[in-house]
């Protein structure tokens, strides 16, 4: 079996502001081996690097991300509550793409589209992923599964992942049902069963979010195909302790 893999979410969000080029760098400098992030779009279509539907909790703005030109939100600073990194603009989709394809890391892009519809999503980042030719390293998930069966018919060659938080009967019953290649559950609902269970039904399944020793040892005895972190390099000392 294969070692579980590092999955940096919001990249390095554990030690630098969630969702900015200073964290996805920082993951990759931890040795992650993929990036979670999560997308919005803009007034004007453009796909943009945010976990919040509103800009005020990581930025200094206010009000929704899909009320402001991409141009605006480029003015805003990502890490305003994290001083100590200066300014750090909101990344747009294309510019993490562009920074993480000669790496060779995954990419798992979440779409924000539960709360705020955005028409069009799905399509838009299908474009970019290709135009990167990053279609093999991409894993789109969504809590609106009815986008991931959007992304069946899009684009088939490109992995989609169910994010879910309570505990589902026979998940990877229900991934298969619906097109899904993955499960991207929270933590707590994952157990041994669980993961052998989808393995046998071909489905890998990556939990969210890791943060603390006790909890990465048991997802790790478990064999999860990978482990969603805000804390990468301290789940990297993990997984090399137990390949020693």
């Amino acid at each position: 079996m294969e070692r579980t893999k590092i999955f940096a979410h919001r990249g390095a969000a554990g030690e630098a502001p969630e969702n900015t080029m200073a964290a996805f760098r920082l993951a990759v400098e931890q040795g992650a081996d993929g990036i979670e992030l999560d997308i919005q779009m803009s007034k004007d279509g453009e796909l943009v690097v945010m976990h919040d539907e509103t800009l005020e909790r990581t930025t200094n703005g206010k009000g929704l991300v899909v009320g402001h030109t991409a141009a605006q939100l480029r003015e805003l600073n990502a890490a305003a509550h994290s001083p100590e990194y200066g300014f750090q603009p909101i990344p747009y989709l294309r510019e993490v793409l562009a920074f993480l394809q000669p790496t060779g890391l995954s990419l798992n892009i979440e779409l924000k589209n539960g709360i705020v519809l955005y028409e069009g999503m799905e399509e838009k980042a299908v474009a970019l992923v290709r135009e990167f030719g990053m279609e093999d390293r991409v894993i789109f998930s969504s809590f609106n599964h009815y986008s991931l069966v959007r992304l069946v018919e899009l684009a088939p060659e490109i992995e989609r992942a169910i994010l879910y938080v309570e505990g589902l009967y026979e998940p990877w019953n229900y991934a298969l049902l619906i097109g899904a290649d993955s499960l991207h559950p929270i933590f707590y609902s994952v157990y041994p069963e669980i993961v052998q269970g989808a393995h046998q039904a071909g489905v890998k399944i990556r939990p969210y979010t890791v943060d603390d020793v006790e909890t990465m040892k048991r997802m790790l005895a478990c064999g999860v195909d990978a482990i969603i972190t805000n804390y990468p390099a301290r789940l990297k000392t993990l997984v090399e302790e137990g390949e020693t």
